[in-house]
């Protein structure tokens, strides 16, 4: 099952925007990644807190733009635009923060964040 064939779906859909389904996908794992990254800062010997502030915040920003993502009924442009530009924000930021880190659940964070900053710059220009 595909989250392409779930928004198809819906009646109101005419213009599927890929790079929006795909920025949507990336942002559900990144949150992931990042709420994974910052339980295991949490076991590191190290101060971690900014890491794990920075993971954390961007969890939570890359599950709302999913959620705002996909919901395609009476959409609200200029909100999914902001959102969409706050979620690059968030994952720039997380990524240079876990950049710092020499260790893999840091590496693989900063990675799949830059990824979703990725994703989600290629969707802002087609929502309209």
């Amino acid at each position: 099952m595909s989250l392409q064939k779930m928004i198809q779906a819906h009646p109101q859909v005419k213009d599927e925007t890929e790079e929006l389904i795909l920025a949507a996908r990336h942002a559900m794992l990144c949150s992931l990644f990042c709420t994974s990254c910052a339980d295991a800062c949490l076991a590191e010997d190290a101060d971690m807190a900014q890491c794990i502030r920075y993971c954390l915040d961007c969890a939570d920003v890359c599950t709302a733009t999913a959620r705002l993502a996909t919901r395609r009924t009476a959409q609200n442009i200029d909100v999914l635009r902001s959102q969409l530009q706050t979620c690059i924000e968030a994952c720039e930021t997380c990524a240079s923060e876990c950049e710092k880190h020499d260790n893999e659940h840091c590496s693989l964070c900063a990675k799949m964040c830059r990824e979703c900053a990725d994703d989600c710059r290629k969707a802002l220009p087609l929502v309209k």
